[in-house]
């Protein structure tokens, strides 16, 4: 029979047994690269039970911790119900920050809730859109000078093998694009940005104005434009605590099929509220949390508490404090790397219209 100790080591020697040290045991130094693959798993009322799992590359340029930590993260996943998706996130700087590539990339067949159009839109009479999306956008950004980026980005849709289950009442109605559609966006992006971790801000500054157009004449199916705002400020308290806010606004005119519509909810900001819960032309939120990173008697465990608020209308001067929506909620935190500060987060937000659970890598924002 096999010796237990021999047993524990040779399992600790394993792949896995390395990738489970390297969590709970961050031995790497703050300039060394790291990579982690972790199982993953969820719950929605659309999908039911999730499973999945997530690889995080960890580096900086040179390897020269002066050099800001980039980071690149895939999430794959698959549910019960014979839905499944790839995940792809990228923040990625050059040395001495001469570039920097910020970009996403979703590869799903995913069931999307659609409410209609407009800030009054019903909770439960609802469609449910099932349809297979490629949604792919990508900023090459060039230090102008210190903290200064500017470049072309690109962002590309496509929404194909649309089916709209309405309830039987009727529900919304089919909106613009409820067939599918392909659209191709090419704009520029202007970025200030000085933080040092992506994934934790602690400290700085990040903004961005981009534009994009979308035209017949670039392979899209609908001509309209875009303007994006997002400022996101951090601010150190104390050793431990952090006070960040961010507002962000989407503002779109033409003939924009449902899928690009300005998306009240999701992980990032509204928290609590399903993602395209609300959803118009031009959307208007902000957000604000008080982060305890880690709490005061622990070293690996810390948690936030956090608020915002969002309105969207069919133009600018429709957004209406009359139809301001807010959400607010908490979070734990668990230190995985602790010499990069960086954090899995668990959050719940509650809205008036109930409550929403998520589990991802890095802050909100």
């Amino acid at each position: 029979m096999l010796n237990p100790n021999l047993r524990a080591q040779g399992l600790k020697d394993s792949w896995v047994g390395r990738q489970v040290h390297r969590i709970f045991n961050d031995t790497a130094s703050a300039a060394e690269k790291s990579f982690t693959v972790y199982p993953t798993f969820g719950y929605a009322p659309e999908t039911g039970i999730e499973l999945g799992a997530s690889a995080l590359q960890l580096f900086r340029a040179k390897n020269d911790s002066l050099n800001r930590l980039s980071e690149l993260q895939a999430f794959a996943f698959f549910t019960f119900k014979a839905q499944y998706g790839l995940w792809l996130d990228n923040a990625i700087y050059g040395d001495k920050d001469k570039w920097f590539l910020l970009g996403r990339t979703r590869i799903q067949r995913f069931p999307l809730f659609y409410y209609g159009i407009g800030p009054r839109t019903g909770e439960s009479n609802h469609a449910v859109v099932d349809a297979f999306s490629i949604a792919f956008k990508q900023r090459v950004l060039r230090k102008i000078s210190k903290d200064f980026f500017v470049g072309p980005e690109v962002d590309f849709q496509q929404l194909t093998d649309v089916s709209f289950n309405r309830p039987a009442s009727g529900g919304p109605m089919l909106p613009l694009g409820a067939d599918g559609s392909l659209n191709l966006g090419l704009g520029a992006a202007l970025v200030y940005d000085n933080r040092h971790n992506v994934l934790n801000v602690r400290k700085g500054f990040f903004g961005e104005l981009s534009f994009l157009n979308y035209s017949p004449s670039l392979a899209s199916d609908y001509r309209f434009n875009s303007v994006n705002l997002d400022i996101r400020s951090f601010h150190v308290l104390n050793k431990r605590n952090t006070l960040a806010w961010q507002l962000f606004g989407n503002f779109v005119r033409g003939d924009v099929p449902f899928n690009l519509l300005a998306l009240m909810g999701g992980d990032m900001l509204m928290r609590g509220y399903y993602q395209g819960r609300y959803r118009d032309k031009n959307m208007l939120a902000s957000q604000v949390e008080f982060r305890m990173l880690p709490l005061a008697f622990s070293k690996r465990v810390g948690a936030v508490v956090f608020g915002s608020m969002a309105t969207v209308g069919p133009s600018i001067d429709a957004l209406s404090f009359s139809n301001l929506k807010w959400s607010g909620g908490f979070g734990l935190r668990y230190l995985l790397f602790p010499k990069k500060d960086i954090y899995i987060r668990l959050d719940i937000g509650f809205t008036q219209e109930g409550a929403g659970f998520y589990i991802f890598n890095g802050e909100a924002f």
